[in-house]
């Protein structure tokens, strides 16, 4: 009878939150496509990113100063819970990274949907006057709602929700409301006609030649996007860090941060365009043709730049982009086919930088197809090692001896 009444009661919960974040996102990637079209329209736009940086910049610091820290506010609340995640969280956010897109940061989806999903989520708190224990399930599952729904990925949303909480551990009592909520919102965004990114879903290739130097291969590009992936988050913490100690004003940052860009972009005789926004196109390219070395340290560069300085997104879809192009550019020096290390690059770089190479193995098989799971799995696990504890989110939990 317990079990019954658990069942009852999660089943409700998770179907609000799915349907709540799984519209919010739907609402999302509609907006960020047609913020993206219009930008690719428009190139010079980009000198207009420094004034867009200090309007979020202002808006944020007036009314936003809450719910800034985003992605580790929503970490924090699930450990130590306080106080009720406000709704203006949702629209904030959306709203500035549709903003950041426009005009050419170069910033991510994943944590203005996770966001979302977990904003909304806990308005449920008020609503069924949920204790402390239940108001950490809802926001996990509005975290997983949020991820699945936005990426097309609701058994990795799942997981990443429970995964991305404590470095090496997961908090299993929230798995059903967390399953539940991933698969449902994923299906919400689909029923409302939106689409998501197409990756190539046929054959990557396979290794050839001895396994166990395809294998010592892969072990060898894991250590290669986990280094990178802390080199990631490294990079980021500390030029936020610079900001923050030269420019006491807040809206200044992304100001000056957003005309270092636009200069860097509309003065340099190189097309740089294709390391703003998403980066979308020289991440599909890297499953169909060899690109040049240095796409995956452009977008490093540019995405660090943007998040750094203060621009509102995510860190997600770019750190995607650094990983397929780093495994492109590595391909031919591992012999590896570079399709194959395209995808296993795609999840490893995240699962480094974000300390979840459980969710990120399943990604790659929900979005390239269960065969490259073994070779994403030893990728993803190998960088998850040597990426180090602290990654992009600071409000994880660090055990003391689970990551050596």
């Amino acid at each position: 009878m317990k079990q019954l009444r658990y069942l009852g009661k999660w089943s409700l919960l998770a179907t609000l939150v799915a349907v709540a974040a799984g519209s919010a996102s739907a609402f999302f990637l509609v907006a960020l496509d047609v913020a993206t079209a219009w930008r690719e329209a428009y190139r010079w736009v980009v000198w207009l990113l420094p004034l867009a940086g200090f309007a979020v910049g202002w808006i944020y610091l007036h009314i936003g100063s809450h719910v800034e820290a985003g992605n580790n506010l929503l970490i924090d609340e699930i450990h130590d819970p306080k106080k009720v995640v406000p709704l203006r969280l949702a629209p904030l956010i959306l709203c500035s990274t549709v903003v950041s897109h426009l005009f050419g940061a170069s910033v991510g989806r994943e944590g203005t949907a996770v966001q979302m999903g977990g904003a909304l989520a806990d308005q449920l708190t008020h609503v069924f006057r949920l204790h402390r224990e239940d108001r950490s399930t809802v926001l996990m599952a509005g975290i997983s709602a949020g991820f699945a729904s936005v990426f097309g990925t609701p058994l990795a949303g799942a997981i990443f929700g429970l995964e991305v909480l404590v470095v090496g551990r997961m908090r299993l009592a929230a798995i059903y409301p967390c399953m539940l909520a991933a698969v449902l919102a994923d299906q919400v965004t689909r029923w409302w006609g939106v689409g998501h990114t197409h990756y190539p879903a046929g054959p990557l290739g396979a290794p050839d030649g001895p396994l166990a130097l395809s294998l010592a291969a892969i072990v060898v590009a894991g250590v290669i996007f986990g280094l990178v992936g802390r080199a990631f988050a490294a990079a980021t913490h500390s030029l936020s860090a610079w900001f923050k100690a030269r420019f006491a004003y807040a809206p200044l940052r992304p100001l000056v941060g957003g005309f270092v860009i636009a200069a860097v972009v509309g003065l340099s005789s190189f097309d740089l365009h294709r390391y703003l926004g998403l980066g979308i196109g020289p991440m599909v390219e890297a499953f169909r043709v060899p690109l040049d070395w240095w796409d995956w340290l452009g977008k490093f560069v540019f995405t660090v730049g943007s998040l750094g300085a203060g621009f509102k997104g995510g860190e997600v879809t770019p750190l995607f982009n650094i990983g397929a192009t780093l495994g492109n550019a590595l391909a031919p020096i591992l012999h590896l086919p570079f399709p194959l290390l395209a995808a296993i690059g795609f999840v490893a770089v995240f699962a480094g930088a974000a300390n979840t190479p459980l969710a990120c193995t399943v990604m790659a098989m929900e979005l390239f197809g269960p065969a490259v799971g073994p070779y994403a799995a030893l990728a993803c696990v190998v960088a998850f090692m040597f990426s180090g504890q602290q990654g992009i989110y600071r409000a994880q939990r660090q055990p003391s001896s689970e990551h050596p």
